[in-house]
């Protein structure tokens, strides 16, 4: 079956990286609408903080469970009852800072349905896509997170200033029913592989006999597959998991803390209009999905063309991802112009995008079966990180703010960028002795 004459397996990568999209716009699209409804209303720095960082705990309490959701349910059906839920969440809930307690719950229940949306991609791309193309597919997919925020920032500072920050949650709920309704006609479960070697890479492999799942047969002649037992505590004591696990957690520290507060600094801390900086304040973004699918297409090449093994390459796109941007987060509050602070922030975000195609594709390498579990208890960490990140950044530039008597000195923001500076460089140390590109989950 094909759509636009593509096969199926493109179909679903390409609707999987339209769903980070339209995610990623609603983060960004939150945090945009929020600060400028809380700074209407007079909300400080450690409040909108508070609030900011809500959705990470709803978010860090259900990758775990879609993990498992999404291997034992199936990641189709998991990724849109998601969709829907966060979508109704958006439509239904008015943007009042003053009221705490809706703003909690509703960013708590959005937080929750989007944690499985992860560890479900992963399942669904671990089904359809081949080893030779997992790289720049899941690069592809994961790129759309970063598109989706440099629409956001282009896009949604306009439509506040037009119609309001409640505005921006109704256009989210209506990118997100318009994505279900596209992925409920669409998306379709992998046809079953017999083929050998498609097996032994881990191709389709949720739906493959072995014999962990040996065969059983039924009454009417058929045959099904049985339930595999989840190696968790294999899982949990991993060396090379624990390798992905850091670095995800630094990635999303930096990510969240750059996507939640960069308009913050922006405004206050180089005093500058989001709205008058025009397409230049998406750059960032646009870098990461650039980035991230440069570096899906040289992974998939140094490993095709035998350049490189698989190990090397995750190891080595890992390392340079990180490294320069440690460099740019450090230099970040040097620059006090609105070209340096762009060039920066673009710097560290594009080459953050870069590494994943080290760890975030490791998770395929080493256990292509429980990519979904695996994928789940990583991302975990890397919900930590924005709740930890996000939160912790309120606070020291609440601090800051009464050190410095403001916020638009150089020395208000350089704790800000200079922990996930430093993380970026402990991070690429311990993916460069721990991790493997090897199967090592049977």
């Amino acid at each position: 079956m094909t759509w636009m004459n593509l096969p199926n397996r493109y179909l679903i990568v390409i609707l999987t990286f339209v769903s980070t999209c339209v995610c990623y716009i609603e983060r960004v699209g939150f945090s945009i609408a929020y600060t400028v409804a809380a700074d209407a209303a007079g909300i400080n720095q450690s409040s909108k903080g508070t609030i900011l960082s809500t959705f990470y705990y709803g978010y860090a309490c259900s990758q775990v469970p879609g993990g498992w959701a999404a291997q034992k349910i199936g990641g189709r059906k998991v990724l849109l009852l998601s969709f829907v839920l966060w979508s109704l969440t958006c439509f239904l809930v008015p943007l009042d800072p003053n009221r705490v307690t809706i703003l909690v719950v509703a960013r708590l229940l959005v937080g929750v349905a989007q944690g499985f949306i992860f560890p479900s991609i992963h399942t669904v791309l671990a089904q359809w896509v081949p080893p030779h193309e997992r790289s720049r597919s899941v690069s592809l997919t994961t790129s759309g997170m970063y598109l989706g925020a440099a629409m956001g920032m282009l896009f949604l500072p306009s439509l506040v200033k037009l119609k309001g920050p409640e505005s921006v949650f109704l256009a989210e709920a209506a990118l997100g029913v318009l994505w279900s309704v596209l992925w409920f006609q669409y998306a379709t479960d992998p046809p079953r592989s017999e083929h050998p070697k498609a097996a032994a890479a881990g191709f389709g492999e949720s739906l493959l006999p072995t014999e962990a799942s040996p065969r059983t047969k039924m009454e009417n002649g058929g045959s099904t597959v049985k339930a595999t037992k989840i190696p968790w505590k294999k899982i949990l004591i991993s060396r090379p998991v624990w390798a992905i696990v850091v670095n995800n957690f630094t990635f999303h520290y930096a990510l969240y803390v750059l996507m939640n507060w960069l308009p913050t600094y922006f405004e206050q801390g180089l005093q500058l209009s989001l709205q008058e900086m025009g397409s230049s304040k998406m750059m960032p973004y646009l870098n990461m999905f650039l980035f991230s699918n440069i570096g899906g297409i040289v992974a998939d090449h140094l490993v095709t063309k035998r350049v490189m093994s698989v190990t090397k390459t995750r190891k080595f796109l890992n390392t340079v991802g990180f490294i320069v941007a440690s460099i740019a987060l450090l230099a970040l509050p040097i620059f006090r112009t609105s070209g340096g602070a762009i060039l920066c922030s673009s710097v560290a975000l594009g080459f953050l995008a870069l590494g994943r195609a080290g760890f975030a594709v490791n998770h395929m390498d080493i256990a292509p079966r429980y990519a979904g579990i695996v994928m789940g208890v990583s991302n975990t960490a890397g919900t930590l990180a924005g709740i930890i990140g996000v939160d912790m950044t309120g606070r020291l530039l609440e601090a800051a703010k009464i050190e410095y008597s403001g916020l638009s000195s150089p020395e208000s923001w350089r704790a800000v960028f200079f922990i996930p500076g430093w993380l970026c460089i402990f991070s690429s140390f311990i993916f460069l002795v721990f991790s493997t590109g090897e199967r090592i989950f049977d």
